[in-house]
C-alpha cells in the first residue's frame, strides 16, 4: 500500500492551538469536503508539499489538475476560494447585503476577537502556566518532561514578549476584556433564536468567532470561566460547531434584510464601538508611515504598533461596500445606521 498523499483530497497542516485551524477544519466538515489534517508547526512543512510563500497556520494544500499542490494560507481567502471551488452547503449567504455583514463580522472575529484570545493566553499566570505544555503537546505528545518544560519557557517568552504586536499591553488591556465580557453576553443572546449568527445556518462570520472562541471559551482558564458562567448556550455552541456535517441547511435559513437589524444590531454596535475605530486609526498610521499609533477606542486610550495586515482589511471592507449596487448600499447602510459601522461606507 502507497503512503503518497491522496490528491483527491485537500491537506491541512494545522495545530489545536491555532484559532485559524479549528476554524478551517470545522468549515470543512461543514461543507463535505473531504480533507486530511496533519498536525503541525508552520516551522516544519510537511515532506513532499510545497512551502507557502508566507509560513502561517492553517496551511491548505489543495491539488492541481497536473499533479502535485498549491500551498495557500490565511484563513478567510481559503474559506473564499472553497466557495469558489466546491459547490453546496454554501458559507456565504446570498443576499448581497448580507453577504457583506457576514464579511464585517468574520473580519471582527479574525482581527479583533483575536486580541483577546492573545491576551488572556498570555497576560496572567494561571493562563501562561497552562498555555506554554499545551502548545507543546499539542505539538507533540511523546515530548519528554524535560524537553517539554524547556520549550514551554521558550514559547512562553516569546509569546509574551509579542503581546505588544496584537495591542495587548497595560494600556489597552481593560478595552480588550470589556469587549470580551460584553461580547459573551451578546454572543449567548443572539444565537438562541435559530443557532446561528447568519441565520438557522452558518455562514463565515459563524466559523470566525467560533474559531476564536475554542481557546477563548474552552482553552484557557480565565475567559473560559467567564465564558462557561456567563454565557452557557454560547459554551455549548462552541462544542456543537466543532461538527456540523449533520445540518442540513436550506436557502430560506439564512436571516433576511427585515430581522438584520434588529438581531444583529447589538452585536454590529460592539464591532462599531471597538473594530471600527481600531480600523480607521490603524490605516492612518500605516498611510502616514508611522510605526505605532494612539487613539481612543471605547472611551479609554488605545496605544500599539501599526498593522499593515489591518490597514488591508479595512480596504478589503471598503472594496467590498463599493461593489453593492446604490439599492443594495442603502439597505446595507440602513442596517448598520447607528451601529458606528455606517463609517466604513463614509470614507474614501
Amino acid at each position: 500500500m502507497s503512503d503518497a498523499p491522496t490528491p483527491s483530497r485537500l491537506h491541512v497542516l494545522g495545530a489545536a492551538g491555532s484559532p485559524y485551524t479549528r476554524k478551517v477544519i470545522a468549515a470543512l466538515r461543514y461543507r463535505h469536503i473531504p480533507y486530511a489534517l496533519h498536525w503541525g508547526s508552520h516551522r516544519s512543512p510537511m515532506p513532499g508539499f510545497p512551502e507557502a510563500k508566507v509560513k502561517l497556520l492553517p496551511t491548505v494544500y489543495f491539488p492541481q489538475a497536473g499533479g502535485g499542490y498549491e500551498a495557500q494560507v490565511d484563513s478567510t481567502p481559503i474559506l473564499a476560494r472553497l466557495e469558489r471551488e466546491f459547490a453546496g452547503r454554501a458559507l456565504v449567504p446570498t443576499d448581497p447585503v448580507m453577504a457583506f455583514l457576514d464579511h464585517l463580522i468574520e473580519d471582527f472575529a479574525d482581527e479583533w476577537l483575536t486580541k483577546a484570545m492573545f491576551h488572556y493566553r498570555w497576560a496572567r499566570e494561571a493562563d501562561i502556566a497552562h498555555a506554554g505544555p499545551q502548545l507543546v503537546f499539542w505539538h507533540d505528545t511523546t515530548t519528554s518532561d524535560a524537553d517539554a518544560k524547556a520549550a514551554s519557557d521558550f514559547i512562553s517568552k516569546r509569546q509574551i514578549d509579542r503581546l505588544y504586536v496584537v495591542g495587548s499591553n497595560g494600556v489597552t488591556a481593560a478595552t480588550i476584556e470589556h469587549s470580551y465580557e460584553r461580547l459573551l453576553g451578546v454572543l449567548e443572546s443572539l444565537i438562541q433564536p435559530t443557532g446561528f449568527v447568519m441565520g438557522a445556518r452558518p455562514g463565515t462570520s459563524d466559523f470566525g468567532l467560533y474559531g476564536q472562541l475554542t481557546q477563548l471559551g474552552v482553552v484557557d482558564p480565565t475567559p473560559a470561566a467567564l465564558c462557561a458562567e456567563r454565557a452557557p448556550r454560547l459554551r455549548a455552541w462552541i462544542d456543537r460547531m466543532e461538527d456540523l456535517s449533520g445540518l442540513e441547511p436550506k436557502e430560506i435559513d439564512w436571516l433576511d434584510r427585515k430581522e438584520a437589524k434588529a438581531r444583529l444590531a447589538p452585536l454590529l454596535a460592539e464591532i462599531g464601538r471597538l473594530y471600527v475605530p481600531f480600523l480607521l486609526a490603524n490605516a492612518q498610521a500605516a498611510q502616514t508611515g508611522a510605526s505605532s499609533f494612539e487613539t481612543r477606542i471605547d472611551g479609554r486610550a488605545w496605544t500599539q504598533p501599526t498593522f499593515a495586515y489591518q490597514a488591508k482589511c479595512l480596504a478589503w471592507l471598503k472594496d467590498h461596500a463599493k461593489s453593492l449596487s446604490e439599492a443594495e448600499g442603502a439597505a446595507c447602510r440602513a442596517i448598520l445606521d447607528g451601529t458606528g459601522c455606517e463609517a466604513l461606507f463614509e470614507i474614501t
